[in-house]
């Protein structure tokens, strides 16, 4: 059985704020908008100014995919044709992992299944197996793995093996 958001309560401004900071390379500017339960979240234009890092991490979930910075990464199950179908206030929640070049391999990711896709707005997201990458605003520090099994915006949310897979698990 796959949690509900309603794991998704209240979170203090300065730690939304800090984990994007912490999630981001690249200039930015935070503001704040009510979460989908009312809780605020910061919200972050974001311009990478390096290429974005793939690498594995451990995890309770076992050895996945992460971001540059250790954080766990994540597919869409809405996502069709290698697209994202997260836009507006699903990529504030789950902001795409963004790359200004082709993206590096490191630490355990495959180069072979790194990719790019083009967002609406022109920008580079990250691609992993044809998967469409992105965080999740609520892990706050590497290894967490929150968004794991939640059904938002309509499609589920999975970590991705080293291959690529989605893991599922049962909470």
């Amino acid at each position: 059985m796959k949690r509900k958001a309603t794991l998704f309560i209240a979170t203090a401004a300065a730690s939304a704020t800090a984990l994007f900071a912490a999630g981001c390379s690249g200039s930015s500017s935070s503001s704040y908008s009510p979460g989908p339960y009312g809780s605020p979240v910061a919200t972050s234009a974001v311009t990478p100014i390096a290429a974005a890092r793939v690498a594995v991490g451990n995890t309770p979930l076992g050895r996945v995919v992460v971001d540059g910075s250790g954080r766990t990464l994540y597919l869409f199950e809405k996502d069709k044709n290698r697209r994202s179908a997260c836009y507006g206030q699903c990529a504030k929640f789950w902001p795409p992992l963004l790359t200004p070049g082709k993206p590096l391999a490191r630490a355990g990711a495959k180069q072979s299944l790194l990719g790019t896709t083009r967002r609406a707005n022109g920008g580079q997201q990250v691609t992993y197996a044809g998967h469409p990458l992105y965080r999740y605003a609520q892990d706050q520090k590497p290894g967490q793995t929150t968004g794991q099994g939640l059904q938002l915006f309509g499609g589920g949310w999975d970590v991705l093996s080293t291959a690529g897979k989605k893991i599922e698990s049962d909470d």
